[in-house]
C-alpha cells in the first residue's frame, strides 16, 4: 500500500498523496469538493490510511455511495485501482506500477507453479481465477480467455504472459488500452497486488501467494460491503485472542480461592 494518491474525475481538486491518518472528503459551499482538515462543508467521506491499508468510512445515513458500482453503507476496505463514486464525483485511487521500456523476454519454467493467479474482482468474471499456465489473450474473440463480449471491445485487446513471479500485460493495438493500478496504460509488468482493470468494470488482481498480505482482511470486507458489516469485526477477533490468557488466569484464581475457602470453613 505505498504511493497510493486520490486522483479527482474532472480535476476537482489536484492528486492528493495517502500517508498515515484521516483524510477528509466535503461538499463545499461553492459545490466543489474539499479535502482535508482545512476543508469547511458537509462531510461525505473519509479516507483512512492505517498500518491495514486504506479504508473508505462512510457517515451513517449516508446513501449512494460505491466502490467500483458496489454500494457502501458504512466502511469498504480499498485497494489501488479502485473506483470510488461519492455525490456525483468519481475518485480513482491510482498507484504507481512497473512500466515497460523493453519488453522481458521468458525463461524456461516461468509458467510452471499455478498458484499464480489472476482473479476477478469485478465485473462478469468476480470471483474466477485464471492460472496463467499459457498466454492469456483479453478481447471479444471468441478465442479468448478472458472474454469480453461488448461491441466496441476489442476482438484482440491484450494478453498477460507470465514472467517469473510477475505477469506481463501486453496491448495488441486496442483503441483505449487498459487501466492499472488506476491508471491508463499499454503495457505494464504487474507484481502481486496490482489491480488491471478492462472497460473500466472488468477488474482483475494479480495473486502470488508467498508476496501477498491481509488477504483474508481483503476478502471479508469485501464480502460485506453490500450490509455494512465489515468495519471492525477482524479487529475485535484479535481482541478476544488476546484476552483469553487474562481470562483464563482469572479462572485459576477464582477456582483457587473458593477451594481455600471450603476447605478452611469446614474445618
Amino acid at each position: 500500500m505505498e504511493n497510493l494518491r486520490l486522483h479527482f474525475g474532472n480535476r476537482q481538486q489536484p492528486d492528493r498523496v495517502l500517508v498515515t491518518g484521516v483524510h477528509r472528503v466535503v461538499r463545499e459551499a461553492s459545490g466543489l469538493l474539499g479535502v482535508g482538515d482545512g476543508a469547511q462543508g458537509a462531510l461525505l467521506a473519509q479516507f483512512c490510511m492505517d498500518r491495514r491499508g486504506l479504508w473508505l468510512q462512510v457517515p451513517t445515513g449516508s446513501r449512494g455511495i460505491h466502490v467500483n458500482g458496489r454500494p457502501v453503507q458504512r466502511m469498504a476496505m480499498l485497494r489501488a485501482g479502485d473506483t470510488v463514486y461519492l455525490d456525483g464525483a468519481e475518485i480513482l485511487v491510482q498507484a504507481s506500477h512497473h512500466g515497460v521500456d523493453v519488453l522481458p523476454k521468458g525463461e524456461p519454467g516461468d509458467a510452471t507453479d499455478p498458484r499464480i493467479v489472476l482473479r476477478g474482482v469485478g465485473g462478469k468474471y468476480h470471483g474466477r481465477s485464471f492460472t496463467l499456465l499459457e498466454p492469456c489473450l483479453v478481447g471479444r474473440s471468441a478465442a479468448s480467455a478472458i472474454r469480453i463480449d461488448d461491441p466496441v471491445f476489442a476482438e484482440r485487446h491484450a494478453q498477460l504472459e507470465r514472467r517469473g513471479d510477475r505477469v506481463l500485460l501486453r496491448d495488441l493495438g486496442s483503441a483505449t488500452g487498459s487501466m492499472v493500478n488506476g491508471t491508463a496504460v499499454r503495457d505494464a509488468l504487474l507484481a502481486a497486488g496490482d489491480q488491471v482493470a478492462f472497460d473500466s468494470q472488468h477488474r482483475f488482481v494479480l495473486e502470488v501467494p508467498w508476496q501477498e498480505a491481509a488477504g483474508d482482511a481483503r476478502e471479508f470486507t469485501e464480502d460485506r460491503i453490500a450490509d455494512g458489516r465489515g468495519e471492525s469485526e477482524p479487529a475485535k477477533g484479535r481482541h478476544s485472542i488476546r484476552r483469553w490468557p487474562w481470562l483464563l488466569l482469572a479462572a485459576l484464581f477464582l477456582g483457587a480461592t473458593l477451594s481455600a475457602l471450603l476447605l478452611f470453613g469446614a474445618r
